[in-house]
């Protein structure tokens, strides 16, 4: 695929302000009940879908609210419930210990701090991202692998690692639009802009986007 070219910033603002006119206040897919629990899914749902988390913790959400309740369920018990995600072993392990270390530091409070989150086990940038975007509406860019691909892709940023296009797209992302600018750039990329033959005809900013041939041309 050659090297998409770098969209103007006239470019980019029309092209938020197209997704803003499409869908005016983006939302995450994952269910969540409060800030412990949305930062619970949003750690299980690495390397996973989110329709698979939403399935696994329909049920225990009603009950499994916050870390006390979290460690009174215990690792076993959490296996239990989450064995159909994708390294579940590794994942359960992570929420018990920072449930556990939510308690000792933080009164089992979810912090409102980029660097106390990723000091949580198992929480990485992306994850203390969307828990700071989610729950206090901070204008975050979390990085997951749809924002990376259709940055590259489209000519929004260019990078070959999360941190740089998080670094690119906050540089040229208009500040009216960036507290919504992850959650629109995710659902373009999840179900637009997919990774094996982007949805061409139906996308709203074909016409500015940078991606050839686009894929009424590779039929």
């Amino acid at each position: 695929m050659p090297r998409a070219k770098k969209l103007t910033k006239e470019a980019v603002r029309e092209i938020f302000t197209r997704f803003a006119a499409a869908d005016p206040t983006p939302q995450t897919e994952l269910k969540y009940v409060n800030p412990y629990t949305l930062l619970v899914a949003v750690v299980l749902s690495a390397q996973a879908t989110d329709t698979g988390v939403n399935k696994a913790t329909k049920k225990w959400f009603e009950s499994v609210r916050d870390p006390a309740a979290m460690l009174r369920l215990g690792e076993a018990g959490l296996k239990q419930h989450i064995k159909t995600i994708g390294l579940f072993n590794a994942k359960a392990k992570n929420v018990i210990a920072l449930s556990e270390k939510l308690l000792r530091e933080h009164g089992g409070e979810v912090p409102r701090n980029r660097d106390a989150l990723q000091a949580l086990p198992g929480v990485g940038r992306k994850t203390a991202n969307v828990v700071l975007n989610v729950v206090w509406g901070e204008p975050t860019m979390a990085v997951d692998t749809h924002i990376f691909r259709i940055s590259n892709r489209i000519g929004l940023a260019q990078g070959k690692t999360p941190l740089a296009i998080e670094l690119g797209l906050e540089k040229v992302i208009p500040a009216d639009f960036a507290q919504h600018a992850h959650h629109w750039l995710i659902l373009h990329g999840r179900y637009i802009c997919k990774a094996r033959k982007p949805a061409c005809p139906r996308c709203i900013i074909r016409d500015l986007c940078s991606f050839t041939p686009k894929t009424e041309d590779m039929d």
